[in-house]
């Protein structure tokens, strides 16, 4: 399958949510509209993308806890940062 540019902006749009970021949201949301999408495509994407956060959100959530509890995280790869 080819992408064209109304489905790439669509997953703009869906990320954009995910990486809480109003500018890009704005953004892409106004070039999906400009390459064919409809407002139930914008609001799909914008659904789909805050199912995405909502899980990241909890899986963070429930990792800093098991940090702050001294925990191992449930044997996590230690590292100084994320390089």
């Amino acid at each position: 399958m080819e992408w064209n540019d109304r489905i790439k902006e669509l997953v703009a749009v869906g990320a954009s949510i995910t990486a809480n970021c109003q500018p890009c949201l704005q953004y892409h949301t106004d070039k999906a509209l400009e390459f064919g999408a409809d407002p139930g495509d914008i609001a799909a994407a914008v659904e789909t993308g805050k199912h995405v956060r909502k899980g990241a959100s909890a899986k963070m959530d429930a990792f800093a806890s098991e940090v702050k509890a001294g925990t191992d995280a449930a044997g996590a790869k230690k590292s100084a940062c994320c390089g």
